[in-house]
């Protein structure tokens, strides 16, 4: 598991380390049941607080993306696909946005917009 702080950042530290994980989880790189480092070892690896790490933890576990065995550690939950469907769901959404807003300064419109998405996503099959 790879997680760095950026202390120029203006998120706070717990979202960040939150939402690396989170990233790993989602992207395959760290996989169902994988032991998690324990929160005292994050939080000395990073020099950030114990309170700060769990935290973060707290807050995966919350959206059931960690499950703690008591005595063992924090794993990596069994992926849930409906979880997994609506966290892209909202990345779309975002990059939706983006894009509406770009083509908004350039001038173009709805039609335009969705022939380019339908071309794109065309080459990709």
């Amino acid at each position: 598991m790879n997680v760095l702080i950026d202390n120029k950042s203006s998120a706070p530290i717990y979202e960040q380390i939150y939402a690396q994980i989170k990233a790993q989880i989602i992207s395959g790189a760290l996989r169902e049941d994988e032991l998690l480092p324990s929160i005292r070892n994050l939080a000395k690896d990073l020099r950030i607080s114990v309170i700060t790490t769990k935290r973060a933890y707290d807050e995966l576990e919350r959206e059931g993306f960690l499950y703690t065995v008591a005595g063992k550690g924090c794993f990596v939950a069994p992926k849930n696909v409906e979880l997994l469907r609506e966290e892209n769901l909202k990345a779309i959404e975002r990059h939706i946005e983006a894009i509406a807003k770009l083509a908004a300064t350039c001038g173009l419109g709805t039609d335009e917009v969705t022939e380019m998405v339908r071309l794109i996503m065309e080459e990709d099959k």
